[in-house]
């Protein structure tokens, strides 16, 4: 009987231990977590970083001026923080080049005629000189190529104007549902005798700003390929009213976008090593390039500087981390995902132990959670972290999709990878577009998603996987 109480009272002291180090290691999260949004919020340099990066530079296609800009300029700013490495990645990236402002007009009656706003998809060929100028159909998706049939499409233009569903809430589902018209329906189309096509914009706005992005030819010869290019939700909704009230109308289109050689360009390396496990690497990024019609400030600068900026709170705030804690900045999301591609061969041939990666790339805005690309195991530790994060209004943890420039380390890596979600809503409305700028970004929330993820690289730093 004594033993058993001996027992009981042993189990009571331990299990009260265990709870006392819970409370403790909770309140001392707390605080740190406090920490890094108080000097992201007051003390931070993301914002000014891309403001250089937007109004100084400006967007920054691969293979462009501007994109070696970028390189140097961020190299710079991270050489600036004290970090313990600083280097640049080579890959070899496309050149892609728009050429002059793209033009074009649907014409109801022989001399009347109706401008609409158009750019170049990423990677289409150039129309003739003179442009091109054909009767044009309008179809909602691939799929309809089929039922329509060769002769019915053969020497047309192929209007594609699937719109993006307004009914889904998260608005990166409603692009993953179109965007397949606008990367495929130019080699689709080619198969169908199509002279050229053109493209709603993936936009959930009505508004007069095409968006680009890229589009692929798979294997196709070069002389079988035809030119693509998007046009404005405004533009897409005009030329599908005055197609139903004549289907006669012809569509003129001409641009003077042209391919080059790839050129060596690079990926942007920080690092503070780990104290205690400095083998044990934790990623934290975004893609550095951008498409060139606007300056890339949601898309992806923001990521960029936020990534930066995880490295300097840190510094800020005098945490030491365990393990080593590496931000790269990606070349080559847009058009090719080469910098992703070399980034984790690099990693696999040097035996690099990749415990976790975090991107940023779905814009500047508010953060609300993460998503995260692991086994049910290790998304069941990650939730327990999520009530620390709820007083900042951050509460969305899920399972899904990580990020582009991360997701080839995972081929080579069992390792959690994960995805910065700001909210959506307001995305698209500039995502490859000429309004995608500088003003169109909160100072407050763009910190804000700084210190998110400086926090949840904190909780992997302190707890592993």
């Amino acid at each position: 009987m004594k033993n058993n109480y001996k027992v009981k009272s042993r189990l009571t002291l331990l299990i009260a231990i265990v709870f006392s180090y819970l409370g403790f290691a909770q309140d001392t999260d707390q605080e740190q977590l406090k920490k890094l949004y108080d000097v992201a919020l007051t003390q931070g340099k993301g914002y000014d970083w891309l403001n250089y990066l937007s109004n100084q530079i400006g967007g920054r296609l691969s293979g462009s001026v501007q994109a070696q800009q970028a390189v140097n300029y961020t190299k710079a700013q991270l050489d600036s923080l004290g970090l313990d490495n600083v280097w640049l990645q080579p890959v070899m990236v496309p050149k892609w080049v728009r050429g002059t402002p793209e033009f074009a007009y649907f014409e109801t009656t022989p001399g009347v005629t109706t401008n609409v706003a158009i750019c170049a998809l990423g990677g289409s060929v150039a129309t003739p000189p003179k442009g091109i100028k054909a009767s044009i159909i309008e179809v909602s998706g691939i799929e309809e190529l089929a039922t329509i049939g060769k002769d019915k499409i053969k020497g047309k233009i192929v209007f594609f104007n699937r719109p993006m569903d307004p009914t889904q809430i998260n608005t990166f589902n409603a692009y993953s549902n179109v965007v397949d018209q606008r990367y495929s329906g130019a080699l689709e189309a080619s198969k169908y005798g199509a002279l050229g096509v053109v493209v709603r914009s993936m936009n959930l706005r009505l508004d007069d700003f095409p968006h680009t992005g890229s589009m692929g030819y798979g294997e196709q010869l070069v002389e079988d390929r035809i030119p693509a290019a998007a046009i404005s939700t405004n533009a897409a909704d005009l030329l599908s009213i005055s197609l139903k009230l004549n289907p006669e109308i012809n569509f003129y289109f001409k641009q003077n976008c042209k391919q080059f050689e790839d050129v060596e360009s690079y990926n942007v390396i920080g690092e503070i090593k780990g104290s205690t496990r400095p083998e044990e690497i934790i990623l934290v990024g975004g893609h550095l390039d951008s498409w060139d019609l606007g300056d890339g400030s949601h898309d992806d600068g923001a990521g960029c500087v936020q990534s930066m900026e995880v490295l300097n709170l840190f510094k800020k705030t005098g945490y030491k981390p365990k393990r080593t804690i590496r931000v790269v900045l990606f070349m080559n999301e847009e058009n090719g995902l080469r910098g992703g591609i070399k980034y984790a061969e690099l990693a696999a041939s040097n035996k690099e132990n990749h415990i976790f990666a975090l991107e940023s790339d779905s814009g500047g805005f508010s953060p609300r959670g993460f998503t995260f690309d692991c086994s049910d195991k290790d998304f069941e530790k990650v939730k327990g972290w999520k009530e620390l994060f709820e007083p900042y209004l951050v509460h969305y943890f899920q399972k899904g999709g990580a990020g582009a420039d991360i997701g080839p380390l995972k081929k080579h890596n069992d390792m959690v990878l994960a995805g910065l979600r700001p909210d959506s809503q307001r995305y698209f409305d500039y995502h490859h577009a000429e309004n995608d700028t500088f003003e169109h970004v909160n100072k407050r929330e763009l910190q804000l998603g700084a210190a998110t993820m400086a926090s949840l690289v904190y909780l992997v730093d302190k707890y592993g996987f």
